[in-house]
């Protein structure tokens, strides 16, 4: 037996239209393309046959039909493909003792130590079988000491097959590739890399970690670790997020309305922001609020899938205006997403505006950045000592006090 860590990625393959061709035999062998239908969408997800012709993921809906007149389009439901990720989900949790599931279609999975057993790539390859046999969806691996060789490995596996980096290739088999292949590599960083003439790994590998320092600071650090295939990080151990929420108890009962509506816009966006961090969508909202007799209401809503600010805010306005009783004081307010799925970012792409996707994720780059409540919306300012707290970590929100009495 050996110790070495044995690191599995396993990769669904163009996840979104592999779902609809089980759906729909027609759609195979054809170049499909799924996401916003309007001149403003964004391409979520392409076939092989349409990447044939330049088309890939993000890209404007109307350039990927240009340049692929006969794709078929799709608008995508993002309730059928959650359904389709929860049943190899199921599979990979019955035949593995650790996975972290990433997004939608996407798992790691520490295999380490199995090798006494049983060969752990042999292991890997029954899995994907089993997938592929029990769901009808194709899926790639790739298989390393660890994260970042194996989810490089998964992309030049896929379509459909698998690759096994024994422990001592990882660097003659990443030099030959692309610098873009390296994950956290956008496109930014590739330009910045392009123009000092870096374009292959291989060209990293033989540079000082001082430069790339230099360079790209701290990012700079890290790309060049995983250059050379190092790579630490463990596999975290997956457990399904049902819901989150946020309460707000005032120190003195109000009855202030333009205060209620900030705090509860400014909720709704920061529970929205933790939605998109954690790659989650919801489709379900809850309201609630607590007059100072204690007697406490809550109502809630069903909503097609989100984690978009100006989806969400509305729907919770409403739920506040059917549940407020003017006359009474207001105790606490509370918000609550549920049925949580998988994949947000990749869903979120069939959204139909491409701008407002990418204010977004300018927003969400800035609170990265700068804290939660880096960015509020006007409307939100009321709010802006919400305390920040994260969601997923299980901790309780702080109690806030009414600054206007």
């Amino acid at each position: 037996m050996s110790n070495e860590r044995a690191i599995v990625h396993m990769d669904l393959d163009t996840f979104f239209v592999s779902c609809e061709r089980l759906l729909d035999s027609k759609l195979i062998g054809k170049p499909v393309l799924i996401g916003g239908t309007s001149d403003r969408g964004v391409v979520a997800s392409c076939s092989y046959e349409a990447r044939k012709f330049g088309v890939h993921s993000a890209m404007p809906m109307r350039m990927a039909k240009q340049l692929c007149p006969e794709a078929i389009v799709l608008r995508g439901n993002s309730g059928i493909y959650s359904k389709f990720s929860k049943n190899v989900t199921d599979v990979v949790k019955e035949s593995v003792p650790l996975y972290e599931k990433t997004s939608i279609d996407e798992f790691y999975i520490d295999l380490s130590g199995m090798d006494k057993f049983f060969g752990c790539y042999k292991m890997a390859a029954e899995l994907r079988q089993r997938i592929i046999k029990e769901t009808g969806l194709p899926i790639s691996f790739g298989m390393s000491i660890n994260k970042t060789v194996s989810k490089i490995a998964t992309g030049e596996a896929k379509p459909n097959n698998q690759i096994n980096i024994l422990k001592g290739t990882e660097k003659p088999f990443l030099a030959p590739l692309s610098v873009k292949k390296i994950p956290m590599v956008g496109n930014v960083t590739y330009k910045t890399l392009c123009d000092l003439g870096v374009k292959r790994i291989q060209t990293i590998q033989e540079m000082p970690m001082e430069l790339m320092h230099k360079v790209l600071g701290s990012n700079g650090l890290s790309i060049w670790k995983k250059a050379n295939g190092i790579d630490n990080s463990p596999v975290v151990q997956y457990q399904e997020r049902k819901s989150i929420s946020t309460e707000r108890t005032f120190n003195k009962d109000t009855t202030d309305i333009i205060m209620l509506k900030g705090m509860i816009i400014a909720m709704t966006e920061n529970l929205a922001y933790q939605l998109r961090r954690g790659n989650k969508l919801t489709a379900c909202i809850t309201f609630k609020i607590r007059y100072s007799d204690f007697q406490t209401y809550t109502q809630q809503k069903h909503i097609p899938y989100t984690a978009m600010d100006h989806n969400l805010i509305p729907v919770v306005l409403d739920l506040f205006n059917k549940l407020y009783k003017r006359r009474l004081l207001v105790r606490l307010i509370g918000v609550r997403f549920s049925h949580l799925v998988e994949g947000g970012q990749q869903i979120n792409l069939f959204e139909d505006n491409q701008k407002h996707l990418n204010l977004i994720q300018s927003i969400d780059k800035l609170r990265e950045r700068y804290g939660d409540r880096a960015v509020i919306s006007a409307a939100g300012m009321e709010a802006k000592t919400i305390s920040r707290w994260n969601p997923f970590n299980g901790e309780p929100p702080p109690l806030l006090a009414n600054r206007h009495q």
